[in-house]
């Protein structure tokens, strides 16, 4: 998803998180469903972010998602509606593919363009040397990640996930691109434990603080409170026994000084 992401057009992919937020604002009534205008403009702008992609990087989307998802999953979701309406539903959005295919490119645009020298990147190796001892420590194979937070509620994640949308479509296109590839490089070198190399590291937290420096802190902070209000305060306390806690307050100032340089640079 990430590979995919960092071949859509920028534009496509700032309009269309700028429609999801538009539609999570109109959500009503018991079942959280948004206004009909706002699903339409959410569809469109779907429907030309995956046109702004080549197919087979799509497909590859599908692949991964299906190779995950238990066979069994579709039918009992459809079981949950009025099977008529799941069928309408499902024909409609094949019809939407063909279109969408129709006007699909044929090769991914240029890679983005990396700053090199600047304030945050010498910061981000400070950073990542000082927490790369922790990071090796964290166990990023366990299952607790896949377990939903305590004493939180699925319109509570979807108020918190909307200040992400907003922060996302305000961040500067090229540093996004280049933060989604600097990602993808860093999956590739994981290891056996769970753990990327050292360099990609450094590349990754280089790019996530330029895209940070390009969103205004007002609304970095809406991200962080909103995030506040529904991780529960046992999660942190729980997260550091699991390490060696001079490596972790090792990495906490590391992060500390990273994030002032950030805040320096920002817009």
């Amino acid at each position: 998803m990430i590979e995919m992401g960092a071949a859509a057009d920028p534009k496509l992919l700032k309009a269309a998180a700028e429609a999801h937020h538009k539609a999570i604002g109109s959500i009503s009534g018991p079942n959280g469903v948004t206004s009909r205008a706002d699903w339409d403009a959410v569809n469109a702008a779907l429907g030309r972010v995956v046109a702004s992609v080549p197919k087979a990087k799509v497909m590859d989307v599908y692949n991964a998602v299906k190779d995950i998802t238990d066979p069994g999953v579709p039918a009992y979701m459809k079981s949950l509606v009025n099977g008529a309406d799941a069928e309408k539903a499902y024909n409609g959005f094949l019809e939407f593919k063909d279109v969408v295919e129709k006007n699909q490119v044929t090769a991914v645009g240029a890679p983005a363009t990396v700053p090199t020298g600047d304030n945050i990147g010498v910061a981000a190796k400070a950073l990542s040397d000082a927490s790369y001892p922790f990071l090796k420590e964290v166990d990023w194979l366990s299952d607790i990640y896949l377990k939903p937070l305590p004493d939180t509620t699925a319109p509570k994640v979807v108020k918190a996930i909307d200040k992400m949308i907003v922060m996302g479509s305000q961040m500067d296109g090229n540093l996004l691109k280049a933060a989604a590839e600097a990602h993808h490089k860093a999956i590739g070198s994981i290891d056996a434990k769970g753990v990327t190399s050292a360099a990609d590291y450094e590349a990754v937290n280089a790019a996530i603080g330029r895209i940070v420096a390009s969103v205004p802190k007002a609304t970095v902070m809406d991200v962080y409170n909103s995030m506040a209000a529904v991780v529960d305060g046992t999660v942190p306390n729980n997260m550091f026994s699991t390490v060696n806690p001079l490596d972790a307050v090792a990495a906490a100032k590391g992060f500390y000084t990273f994030k002032d340089v950030v805040e320096a640079s920002q817009r």
